[in-house]
């Protein structure tokens, strides 16, 4: 299957540098694939994986390892922002 794996701020530096413009790839994954086994052969730290959306929804922390991806999903993530 195929999904659109999106990475935001300074989480795009783990992306191909081509694909770092356009901060996102496309991957192809097998059947029911989660979303921990898509972001794992990137390398990100857990702890700059903070909002997780699956096309557009937020995805929580405990359900990350076990939710699902189907055909065309889009996987986005976004490190912790800080501001004030």
């Amino acid at each position: 299957m195929r999904i659109t794996f999106k990475l935001y701020a300074s989480l795009t530096e783990y992306l191909p540098a081509e694909a770092r413009r356009g901060n996102a790839v496309q991957l192809d994954l097998p059947e029911g694939s989660t979303i921990a086994q898509a972001v794992e052969p990137y390398g990100l730290p857990m702890k700059l994986v903070h909002l997780v959306l699956v096309n557009g929804s937020f995805v929580p922390p405990e359900a990350r390892a076990t939710r699902a991806l189907v055909e065309g999903d889009v996987l986005a993530i976004w490190p912790p922002i800080a501001g004030g």
